[in-house]
């Protein structure tokens, strides 16, 4: 279990800092790299090598957490562009308070759909399909 959340605490972040680099050098928001957060985390997590489905929940959860991170490094990064101000600072100035509601305003509904998807990703990938199939096969020790 160690693993498993060390490596996908590990892949949100990386992949957060990807897609929000990318957008911010395309100045587009590309909704697929979210899809790419769940893959890279779902396959992190499987790292842990669980069976259990509470490695799925921890692979779906921390997808929608490198998502979410995804959006706000990308807010970061062009308040940063803008401002002329390294990213940095920018972390130490935002006002928290007022973060949710500025995420809130620059979200789509297709975002939630890409974070749908990206959630079911980091879920599926998060453990071997092949491992939980000889799991459940496998009659009951007597």
């Amino acid at each position: 279990m160690p693993i498993a959340l060390i490596a996908g605490i590990c892949a949100a972040i990386v992949s957060a800092v990807v897609w929000a680099a990318v957008t911010v050098v395309t100045e587009y928001q590309i909704g697929w790299m979210a899809v790419g957060v769940g893959i890279l985390v779902g396959f992190a997590v499987r790292l842990g090598k669980g069976v259990d489905n509470i490695f799925r929940y921890i692979g779906a959860v921390l997808a929608l957490v490198g998502c979410v991170l995804g959006n706000f490094f990308t807010i970061v990064g062009f308040i940063s562009k803008e401002e002329n101000i390294d990213v940095f600072n920018v972390i130490s100035l935002i006002n928290y308070t007022e973060i949710t509601s500025l995420m809130m305003e620059t979200a789509s509904p297709m975002d939630l759909l890409f974070y749908a998807i990206a959630i079911y990703e980091g879920y599926k990938f998060s453990v071997k399909a092949d491992v939980v199939d000889e799991v459940m096969d496998t009659p009951p020790a007597a």
